[in-house]
């Protein structure tokens, strides 16, 4: 599906209606008086489905392209070489290639369980700031191995696409916090400070083809919400993809844009909102077998708040009779017991 948009400050922010909408975001962008209206509907549907997908968001179609291109690349190379750059064990955010078990597995630990037992149908990819030159400060606390490098393969202009492509997503991400901010009631800059060292994993995923069908229930992402703040997903329009489980237990699938990004809630946000705005779990499907020998790739930004920021209720969901239900908990500990109770890191 393509969509255009040529937004004027008098034309709707909701460009498509639906539990997962299409919203743009131009005005976010050029500080014009809609903002004020996006946040307004960004609650909303943080309220509902937790799922949207953005247009009018500012990432030029270069950075995008030249970021697919080098992950078609990258998936295509041999096994041998792939494995070569596989994760380190030591390593707390995994980066690299590969992983055991499912990509972003749910708080629920019976379902972590489920996940290792059926792994999911594809291939991963990571990076992450960290590590990089001119990474950002981390307390003295921190566990060295934090700063592990990536892994980059040697493919000619993949690290600076993947390094302009996560440039592009630090600047998305930071609009929609802003949003974010204006529809918890709180000042537009409220979680700069927090997120100003964000330590966030940029992760492609490959879903190959299936020439054979998967195990019974075995899906290309086995069902889970993701862990941080927000998720800004690129995806192609492969057969067999996203779905978010709604609030009557259906299973929907999340519209496919041309020049789009998909945006969800972490289950981090559950914390800083006191339950106001709740992760949904969702889950990749596999293609219908008349169409299983075909590939996808999506690449999500698990933006993840600067290693020392303290999450915890925010003043505008909590009140007499809306105690905090949270305990308060460090990003970097909050993130880093995640990997480890997941991957077992």
């Amino acid at each position: 599906m393509k969509l255009e948009s040529k937004p004027r400050e008098a034309d709707p922010v909701t460009v498509v209606d639906g539990y997962v909408p299409v919203i743009d975001l131009s005005s976010a962008r050029t500080g014009e008086s809609a903002d004020r209206r996006l946040a307004a509907v960004i609650d909303e549907v943080c309220r509902t489905s937790g799922f949207l997908v953005v247009v009018g968001h500012g990432v030029q179609e270069h950075t995008i392209s030249e970021m697919y291109r080098a992950t078609r690349e990258f998936f295509a190379l041999p096994a041998a070489r792939k494995a070569a750059l596989r994760a380190d064990a030591s390593d707390p955010l995994m980066r690299g290639f590969g992983r055991e078990g499912s990509l972003a597995a749910s708080n629920e630990e019976a379902l972590v369980e489920q996940e290792r037992a059926l792994p999911d149908v594809s291939e991963t990819y990571t990076v992450n700031r960290l590590g990089e030159p001119g990474d950002p400060a981390l307390p003295p606390d921190a566990d060295p191995a934090l700063r592990t490098p990536n892994r980059w393969p040697e493919l000619p202009g993949f690290a600076e696409a993947y390094r302009s492509y996560y440039a592009a997503m630090e600047t998305l991400a930071a609009d929609i916090m802003r949003l974010f901010a204006l529809a918890l009631d709180l000042p537009e800059d409220w979680f700069e400070e927090k997120i100003r060292h964000h330590m966030t994993n940029l992760t492609a995923n490959f879903y190959p083809k299936q020439p054979v069908p998967p195990a019974p229930g075995q899906l290309r992402k086995g069902m889970h919400s993701d862990w941080g703040s927000l998720t800004i997903l690129y995806q192609d329009d492969g057969p067999g993809g996203l779905q978010v489980l709604d609030k009557e237990g259906r299973w929907l699938d999340v519209p496919v844009i041309e020049g789009s990004f998909v945006v969800n809630i972490g289950d981090l946000m559950a914390i800083w909102t006191n339950n106001r705005w709740v992760s949904t779990v969702h889950r990749v499907v596999n293609p219908p077998r008349e169409l299983a020998g075909r590939e996808r790739y999506s690449v999500p930004f698990f933006h993840q708040p600067s290693y020392d920021a303290l999450i915890e209720c925010i003043p505008t969901c909590t009140g007499p009779d809306n105690p905090p239900r949270h305990q308060p908990v460090r990003s970097g500990d909050y993130i880093i017991g995640k990997f480890s109770r997941a991957y077992g890191t």
